[in-house]
């Protein structure tokens, strides 16, 4: 038995970020399996999902293809994936969101992309997740871009 992981899901289940991961996968009518100690649902329909895959708790959640297609494309992804789960859990849950947005968006400002400066992203692995490290930029050239448009 894995005790860290078992703890970490349970503190998971305990701060609803796995029942709402659960929910989320029932609602996209994915198919739901189970990976160690993750639950995986593929074969997911989440409109204006663009990622390989998003965890939210310990429910991996893969849009429109089966977790073996995705492996194939990124083979270390289920490691990245399990990396947010644990996030999920030091970030008691559901504050995940608010922090996982704001650091994508000074990634945005950073890099021009999402997980470049992300420091969540950056933490799970950007390689791992199949994500290319782009190039950072001071801070001042970044929201001048991002005003541009």
């Amino acid at each position: 038995m894995d005790t860290p992981r078992v703890l970490r899901d349970i503190a998971n289940v305990l701060n609803l970020s796995t029942p709402l991961g659960l929910v989320l996968g029932a609602v996209a009518r994915g198919r739901f399996r189970r990976r160690s100690s993750l639950v995986i649902v593929d074969r997911a329909r989440l409109p204006l999902l663009r990622a390989s895959a998003v965890t939210v708790g310990s429910v991996v959640i893969i849009p429109t293809r089966s977790l073996e297609e995705a492996e194939a494309r990124v083979p270390t992804l289920m490691a990245h994936e399990d990396e947010h789960a644990w996030q999920w859990a030091y970030c008691l849950g559901l504050p995940f969101v608010p922090l996982y947005v704001a650091s994508m968006a000074w990634s945005m400002v950073r890099s021009g992309d999402r997980a470049t400066a992300n420091h969540f992203e950056v933490q799970a692995g950007l390689a791992a997740g199949g994500y290319r490290e782009g190039q950072k930029r001071p801070v001042r050239e970044g929201i001048r871009r991002l005003l541009r448009g």
